[in-house]
């Protein structure tokens, strides 16, 4: 019998652990001299207080739902699945390559092709760490970690000598066809006060569409039951005949396929052109929000909004109170992070004996009132 309900694991136990992380950001804000009330008003109205800022909000919340879902998915198999990162690089190379070597006629034609080739690509970063894991052992995490740095230097040494523009010392791809840019919210949701300038495009939905497709991979299919069988017991899933091999390699291969896609908002949505470090530490966020999230598609959501909204209002925290610098905009997701994270049992385990206590308690009413 599950000690909580569901629902207070998914939303109630990551809101307490980011309502004490606020908390304990405040006492930093004010140790150096500030008001943390001001602080967090300017947060929340950089991030939620107007169509700019809601732009921005949602533009870095959908590069984190892919990276989240990525490292959700893995964690469903118990893979700690760190490359994140560099399968989302990986995955832009691929948006680009399709993008400037093939004309096409709409933007809604290259999009089924980005999101082909960034999957794909994605995937098949993912693929190696995948089959050593697999066949020989080796771990998922250390290997991961190690194809994050080669495709970051990849991707330089590409953009250098292969992708760069002759005559310009920028390390750039030559600019997207205007026939393939991602609709902007200004084209969509001008009604709603987005201007031209916003980040917020169409990847959104597709974002919005991959963790309904997860969901229903996860919890709806026979591939999602030996994904979660195999995660919860290796040996009990072996023994109902589930292959070890099979289900780590295409565990990796979606979760490298989804992180893959995140590139399709950045490269394709909003710099329209392959750009350096285009990903910006989203891969590793994605591992904070598959945590916060419970690996599960709407708790994904819901932490992607989060470190989006503290990206975006940490931005104007910056400008307005220059006295927090961008390392202590940090500080406050790292806070954020360890709450969630390793301090959760702190949080955990009083509510589940809250909840323990609550049913025992109904239980024991139910049985009194036949007697009665």
């Amino acid at each position: 019998m599950d000690k909580m309900p569901k629902w207070a694991d998914i939303i109630l136990i990551p809101l307490i652990s980011v309502v004490l992380a606020l908390v304990v950001s405040g006492l930093v804000v004010a140790l150096i001299g500030e008001s943390p009330w001001r602080a967090m008003e300017v947060m929340v109205r950089g991030a939620f207080g107007s169509a700019y800022g809601w732009g921005y909000t949602l533009y870095y919340a959908t590069n984190f739902i892919f990276t989240g879902l990525a490292v959700a998915v893995a964690f469903h198999a118990r893979l700690f699945n760190i490359g994140g990162e560099g399968q989302a690089a990986i995955g832009g190379l691929g948006v680009a390559i399709i993008l400037l070597n093939v004309a096409w006629p709409h933007w809604t034609i290259a999009l089924l092709a980005a999101m082909l080739f960034s999957a794909a690509f994605g995937a098949a970063w993912a693929a190696v760490p995948a089959y050593l894991q697999a066949r020989r052992g080796s771990h998922i995490v250390i290997t991961t970690i190690m194809f994050n740095y080669i495709a970051s230097a990849l991707l330089v040494y590409l953009l250098v000598n292969v992708f760069r523009v002759e005559g310009s010392m920028a390390p750039e791809s030559a600019r997207f066809a205007e026939t393939v840019h991602l609709p902007n919210a200004a084209s969509f949701a001008s009604f709603l006060g987005f201007r031209g300038s916003t980040p917020l495009n169409f990847a959104f939905f597709l974002a919005i569409i991959a963790c309904v497709g997860v969901w229903l991979l996860i919890w709806k299919t026979r591939l999602g039951y030996e994904i979660r069988a195999f995660g919860h017991s290796q040996t009990a899933a072996v023994y109902a005949g589930i292959n070890p091999t099979k289900i780590i390699m295409i565990t990796m291969l979606i979760s490298g396929g989804l992180a893959g896609m995140m590139a399709i908002n950045v490269v394709m949505g909003e710099a329209e052109r392959l750009v350096l470090d285009f990903v910006e530490g989203a891969g590793f966020v994605g591992i904070a929000v598959a945590l916060m999230g419970r690996s599960h598609p709407v708790g994904v959501v819901l932490a992607a909004l989060l470190f989006g909204a503290l990206y975006q209002g940490g931005a104007e925290l910056q400008f307005e109170m220059p006295a927090i610098s961008r390392e202590m905009v940090v500080v406050i997701q790292a806070l954020v992070i360890l709450f969630t994270g390793a301090l959760d049992n702190m949080v955990r385990m009083p509510m589940e004996s809250l909840f323990l206590s609550l049913r025992r308690r109904r239980e024991a009413g139910q049985a009194q009132s036949p007697a009665e």
